[in-house]
C-alpha cells in the first residue's frame, strides 16, 4: 500500500472520519481515513527534531489540517486525531518522557500540544502499537480477534491487540517484546538498550550488520567482502542481495534471525495465544514477493513447529503484514477511533 497508494472519494467515505499521525525520527505521515479504515488522503513532512518538539507539534497540527483539506473535509468533519510516536512514555499522561532518537524532547507533553495546534481531540499511543492496530484493522491481521505485530527494522517494534485493545501496560511499556530474553548466558549478545540476550540483539538490522562485520573479520569466506571493497554498503538489503546470488554466510545470518524470531514468537504464543502473528518493517527480505522471504518465513515457522505447543503451532497464523508504512498513521487513526466510540459509549 505504501508504494501505490490509492485513495477513496469524499463521495464513498463513510463517517466519522479520522486523522492519523506517524510520528518517526525522519519524518511525519499524516492520513485522513473513514470509518472503515480506508484512505482518504496522506501527506508527509519532516520531523525536523533538532528544532524541538514544540516547532514538530506545530507542524504536526499543520498537517493535520492540511490532511483534512486534502481529502475535501472541514476540521469540523473530523472526530478525532490519532498519534503514534516512538520513545519511552507516559501514555495516560499524554508525554513523551526519555525518546532516544528525539534528543531534546524529554518530558513533553505531546498530545496536548498537537492538540492545541490542530484545535481537534488527540489520542497518544506508541508507534509500534498504532501500526499493530492498523494491521489488526484493515491489513494483514483484520480476520484475527487477537495478534502480534512485529517490527524488525534498525530495532525490533512490538505491537499486541487483544479484541478491540492494544496492550500498553501499567507503566505505557506494554509488548516491549524486542526485549524478550532468548539467551540467559553471561556471553549472550548486547542490545541497544545495554542489557544482553534480548531478541533485538539477534534480530534487528543493528545485529545482523554486527554479526556480518564479526564473520568478515575472522576473515569467513563471503561475497560480501568484495562487494564492500567496491564501495557497498553493509546493510541487511545487501545480505539480502548477496544471499538471493549463492552468498552462505549472507544467507546462514538472515536464516540466524529466523531462528531468534522464531524463538521470540513462541514465547509469546505461550503467553497470549493470539489468532496470528505478523512480521513487517523494512528487514523481511521481500516478504512473500521474494523467494528469500518467503524461505526467512519458512524457516521461522521450521522453529515455531520445533518449540511450541502443537496446537499452537498448527493453529497460529505467522504471515507478513501488508499495509507497509501506512500502517502506522492508519493504526494511529483506528486507535482514535476506538477512543472516540468509548467516549461516546458506542459498541465498535
Amino acid at each position: 500500500m505504501s508504494e501505490s497508494r490509492s485513495f477513496i472519494s469524499r463521495d464513498e467515505a463513510q463517517s466519522p472520519f479520522f486523522v492519523g499521525l506517524d510520528l518517526g525520527g525522519t519524518n511525519i505521515k499524516a492520513g485522513v481515513v473513514d470509518d472503515r479504515g480506508r484512505p482518504l488522503s496522506w501527506l508527509s513532512v519532516p520531523t525536523d527534531a533538532d528544532k524541538g518538539p514544540e516547532d514538530a507539534a506545530a507542524r504536526m497540527g499543520q498537517a493535520v489540517l492540511q490532511a483534512i483539506a486534502d481529502a475535501g473535509l472541514q476540521p469540523s468533519d473530523v472526530a478525532r486525531v490519532g498519534l503514534g510516536s516512538p520513545g519511552t512514555m507516559d501514555i495516560p499522561a499524554g508525554k513523551l518522557l526519555k525518546p532516544v532518537n528525539l534528543k531534546g524532547w524529554d518530558d513533553f507533553p505531546i498530545r496536548d500540544r498537537v492538540a492545541h495546534h490542530c484545535g481537534l481531540p488527540v489520542t497518544f499511543a506508541n508507534d509500534a502499537a498504532a501500526a499493530a492496530y492498523g494491521e489488526f484493522w484493515v491489513g494483514s491481521g483484520r480476520d484475527f480477534h487477537s495478534m502480534v505485530l512485529f517490527t524488525l527494522g534498525t530495532g525490533i517494534g512490538c505491537g499486541i491487540i487483544i479484541g478491540d485493545f492494544s496492550i500498553d501496560g501499567e507503566n505505557s511499556h506494554g509488548a516491549e517484546c524486542g526485549h524478550l530474553i532468548i539467551n540467559d548466558a553471561e556471553d549472550a549478545r548486547v542490545c541497544g538498550c545495554g542489557r544482553r540476550g534480548h531478541l533485538e540483539a539477534y534480530a534487528s538490522a543493528t545485529a545482523v550488520i554486527k554479526r556480518a562485520e564479526k564473520a568478515l573479520t575472522n576473515r569467513h569466506s563471503s561475497s560480501l567482502a568484495a562487494r564492500i571493497a567496491e564501495g557497498a554498503e553493509l546493510t541487511p538489503k545487501l545480505l539480502a542481495v548477496e544471499a538471493e546470488a549463492g552468498d552462505e554466510l549472507s544467507l546462514e545470518i538472515i536464516f540466524e534471525v529466523a531462528q531468534a524470531m522464531g524463538v521470540g514468537i513462541v514465547n509469546l504464543l505461550h503467553t497470549i495465544d493470539p489468532s496470528g502473528v505478523l512480521l513487517g518493517g523494512a528487514m523481511t527480505f521481500g516478504g512473500n514477493q521474494t523467494e528469500l522471504g518467503r524461505r526467512f518465513l519458512g524457516r521461522i515457522k521450521e522453529e515455531v513447529n520445533r518449540r511450541a505447543f502443537a496446537v499452537l503451532a498448527e493453529r497460529t497464523t505467522i504471515d507478513f503484514a501488508s499495509l507497509g508504512g501506512d500502517a502506522g498513521y492508519i493504526g494511529a487513526a483506528g486507535i482514535a477511533r476506538v477512543e472516540h466510540m468509548k467516549t461516546n459509549g458506542q459498541a465498535n
